[in-house]
């Protein structure tokens, strides 16, 4: 594991950005809202934040055709069958389409016209059969792997929705043939560890959920350096002097919501709500109040474009 070398631009410290698991068109007349009553609903948190600290950027992680609607079993009986299990869905599922981005017009001209937002990618259906459904790229060859994501990314085409070249694997599940499909198919990052547990420090390396052994604290190349890596290290639960100890070593302070609080009875620890927006903007108030200019507010896709900007064979913006 290689770290990313002169990432943060001249004069700036550490970084700080912060991204949203889950988004979709889903509205509160589904399942549960997931973005699709837009500033109505959980996106309206988002809209807050923006609108309270103008230095902000925000990543918004989107699935192509969301199918899940539980995620955990409710075929109780059917998910205590080894390998049976692994044939099927083992909770009811959406049918194909039903969220398919091109088929929400309302909710993509809305992504489209956020500023300082920018759109990764989150999976294709967010779904696949056995335990740990929303792991979708579980057990996906190379092959499976690539055509998920070129589906993934006809969707996006097809929607109209403009995007970072970005993914964020649900289930932070990324395997060798995910991270090799992923660079075959033109994306330039992945975000595939949260870890809010291991201490901060200038060679921590995560040990928690998703990809194992990459920097806890600063961006990182992976898959022979043709990806740069991110990992989560603060959520709503994460006491506000981790934080600063990130920022204290040059790090990036990655922050992770997801936009569904209450999923049909799962409660998500890191769900957008109010306690979570408010904290947020406490949080942020403090950083600005603490470090003033020196912080660069950014996100994934900008520490990308500024990253290959600088590649030799590039025109550096």
């Amino acid at each position: 594991m290689k770290t990313l070398a002169e990432w943060l631009p001249a004069g700036k410290r550490a970084a700080v950005c912060f991204s949203v698991d889950d988004v979709h068109p889903g509205t509160s007349n589904d399942a549960y809202e997931a973005g699709g009553d837009l500033e109505r609903g959980q996106l309206g948190h988002v809209a807050w934040l923006l609108k309270r600290h103008g230095e902000l950027r925000v990543t918004l992680f989107v699935t192509a055709d969301w199918r899940q609607i539980s995620p955990f079993p409710t075929r109780r009986l059917l998910a205590r069958i080894p390998a049976l299990r692994d044939r099927f869905y083992l909770s009811r599922i959406l049918p194909r389409g039903t969220m398919r981005l091109a088929r929400h017009r309302e909710f993509v001209n809305y992504l489209n016209s956020l500023q300082r937002v920018e759109v990764g990618l989150h999976g294709l259906h967010h779904v696949r059969r056995g335990p740990e459904s929303p792991a979708e790229f579980r057990n996906c060859g190379f092959e499976e792997c690539r055509s998920l994501v070129e589906e993934m990314l006809a969707a996006f085409a097809e929607a109209g929705l403009k995007y970072v070249r970005g993914l964020n694997p649900p289930a932070w599940d990324l395997s060798n043939d995910l991270a090799t499909a992923a660079v075959a198919c033109g994306l330039e990052f992945v975000a595939s560890a949260r870890d809010i547990q291991t201490a901060i420090s200038p060679d921590a390396t995560t040990n928690m959920s998703g990809l194992k052994g990459v920097s806890l604290i600063y961006p990182a190349l992976i898959c022979d350096e043709r990806l740069i890596h991110f990992t989560s290290n603060f959520q709503a639960t994460s006491e506000i002097d981790r934080a600063f100890e990130i920022i204290g070593h040059g790090g990036l302070l990655a922050i992770k919501a997801h936009i569904i609080k209450n999923a049909n009875g799962h409660i998500a620890l890191d769900g957008l709500d109010l306690l979570y927006r408010n904290y947020l903007d406490v949080l942020f108030s403090k950083l600005r109040d603490e470090y003033g200019d020196s912080l660069w507010w950014t996100s994934m896709g900008e520490i990308c474009r500024r990253r290959f900007a600088k590649l030799p064979g590039t025109n550096a913006s």
